[in-house]
């Protein structure tokens, strides 16, 4: 989809994602944690795994934000 097609997100929605992005860094963080403590490998290799989903989960987020960044009202200081 191109940005001339995209409609500026409502607080709302960006509200949503600033929480999607919260959660995401904290699952991370938590599968990085436990996976560092963890003595079975197979337990840190899904933990590691998980961690890598949420980074990705976290970049689309990230990408999705960016997209919409110029479409965004300006403020005026």
């Amino acid at each position: 989809m191109q940005n001339s097609q995209m409609q500026a997100l409502s607080p709302k929605e960006l509200n949503y994602i600033a929480d999607s992005i919260s959660n995401e860094e904290m699952l991370i963080k938590q599968c990085a944690a436990t996976a560092s403590i963890s003595t079975h490998s197979a337990i840190q290799q899904a933990l590691n795994q998980y961690a890598r989903s949420h980074e990705q989960h976290l970049n689309t987020l990230i990408q999705t934000l960016h997209q919409h960044q110029n479409l965004a009202p300006s403020q005026s200081h």
